[in-house]
């Protein structure tokens, strides 16, 4: 289907922009991109690189990232990104797993990753069509790779295919779209959702190096952006920040996935710019978007939306998620599980074990609820959850609460050990540059004091500058707990 996307395109749209540099001149059109996979082609042949064998990327520059994953993908191959950012070390063990034949990168990376270096092409010359391979593209990546040994995931291009086209559908994309996208091209979500839904609904996608929170509103007036795809933190970020003149009313939505945004960050940006914030829910192994709001409505605040693409269920396990699973009532919290054309079937390597049942059925890790009309709310991983003397505390609960007071421009709530309860929830707040701290935390005791049963409210509140996050923008509760053990 890639193959039949990029010749549709080529043809009927040739001279439009497929990829547009946000921070530069440099633009990719429809016919320039079935030019530059033939000539991929030819350069992967003549590397004796097979089709379905893995090239990976580590391109510093996104404009140029995002034309070799389309390129190398389009040219029946299967990419592999890597963060152009990280050490030596962290690139290394993620090879160990995918396995490359090649890298597409700066000339440093062949003695860096010990793989030849194959250069970003935009060669148009004329290539036999015929040595195009009709199938065979995908992405390889690696998750939770911080701490062991990373999993692979194999996305094939059947995989990735059904779901570009889903969001595209259910995002109601058309060749007259320009979606802005600044998050990192190593990641399913600005693969799937940025590069890829594009070329599944013939628009363009305006890529960015990385948000930047100044002269962020001029550029999307300039890019003539429709859309932006983003995550929680750029969006509480922006809404935060008024602008002094309205906008053209180009942008149709922002998209916000990675993590929950709480309601209280959507209302600010909605009541602040008029644009609506579509909410989604995805991960690496279902190709990305799982779940999403409607543009049309209801959207529903602090949901991820429906199912789009995807069969998703929330089950009780009592002999654990390979074992049989009962389906929860409507509103109660259970494990989240998938299944669907864009998910995989196993895992590539080192994929934990009983993730998938005997249906199919795939364990997210994540927990959450359906309501009534089947719209899924979600509570948190499973492994986030805080025991507290045998009371389960979900995070989320507390965060929301935190996030809606004034002052408050992050928070998150992590478990931190205690000797005679086993664990007891404490809270990470970055406060607004203008607040005053002492005033920040009284309000925070206080309004917990009232809205919480007394075993949830936070033992301790840290008001800290920042808060760590991973590329993606999503906060790491991994450092935070470490941080929490240190000051216990």
């Amino acid at each position: 289907m890639l193959r039949e996307w990029i010749d549709q395109n080529a043809a009927e749209r040739g001279d439009a922009p497929y990829l547009e540099d946000a921070a530069g001149s440099g633009i990719l059109t429809y016919a320039g991109l079935a030019r530059s996979v033939r000539a991929w082609c030819r350069v992967l042949d003549e590397a004796g690189i097979p089709p379905g064998a893995g090239v990976a990327i580590r391109c510093p520059e996104q404009f140029g990232y995002a034309v070799a994953l389309a390129g190398i993908m389009g040219a029946g191959r299967v990419a592999v990104p890597l963060d152009p950012g990280a050490p030596a070390a962290d690139a290394a063990r993620v090879l160990a797993v995918a396995r490359p034949r090649a890298v597409v990168g700066d000339q440093a990376d062949g003695p860096l990753l010990d793989l030849p270096v194959l250069k970003i092409t935009n060669d148009e010359s004329p290539s036999d069509p015929a040595a195009i391979p009709p199938r065979g593209g995908g992405i390889y990546l690696c998750t939770s790779g911080t701490t062991g040994t990373p999993k692979g995931i194999l996305l094939d291009e059947a995989q990735l295919c059904h779901v570009a086209a889903a969001v595209a559908s259910h995002h109601r994309l058309t060749p007259a779209d320009r979606g802005y996208c600044c998050l990192p091209l190593f990641h399913v979500n600005a693969e799937v959702v940025g590069v890829l839904s594009a070329l599944a609904a013939g628009a363009c996608l305006i890529v960015d190096r990385k948000f930047r929170r100044r002269g962020f509103w001029e550029l999307i007036e300039a890019k003539q952006a429709t859309w932006i795809n983003a995550v929680p933190a750029i969006i509480t970020i922006l809404g935060m920040d008024p602008l002094a003149a309205p906008l053209s009313g180009r942008v149709r939505f922002v998209r916000s996935a990675s993590a929950p945004l709480a309601p209280a960050a959507l209302r600010r940006f909605e009541e602040t710019f008029g644009i609506p914030v579509v909410e989604t829910y995805g991960m690496t192994e279902a190709a990305s978007m799982i779940t999403a709001n409607p543009l049309d409505g209801p959207r529903k605040a602090g949901s991820a939306g429906l199912p789009a693409g995807s069969e998703v269920r929330v089950v009780e396990c009592p002999d654990g998620p390979a074992g049989p699973c009962l389906p929860c009532p409507a509103g109660t919290v259970g494990r989240v599980q998938i299944r669907g054309g864009g998910v995989i079937k196993e895992y590539a390597a080192n994929g934990r074990a009983g993730a998938f049942d005997a249906d199919g059925w795939l364990d997210t890790g994540d927990l959450g609820h359906l309501d009534d009309d089947g719209y899924l709310f979600l509570a948190g991983r499973s492994d986030d959850v805080i025991n507290r003397g045998g009371e389960k505390i979900y995070p989320r609960e507390i965060e929301e609460i935190l996030l809606a007071q004034p002052g408050v421009r992050s928070a998150a709530v992590v478990g931190a050990a205690d000797e005679v309860l086993g664990e007891r929830p404490v809270a990470y707040v970055v406060p607004d540059v203008a607040a005053i701290a002492d005033e920040v935390e009284s309000l925070l005791r206080a309004v917990c004091a009232e809205r919480l049963p007394r075993h949830k409210q936070p033992s301790e509140f840290w008001l800290v500058n920042e808060m760590p996050l991973g590329p993606t923008g999503k906060i790491s509760r991994r450092r935070l707990k470490e941080a929490a053990a240190l000051l216990s």
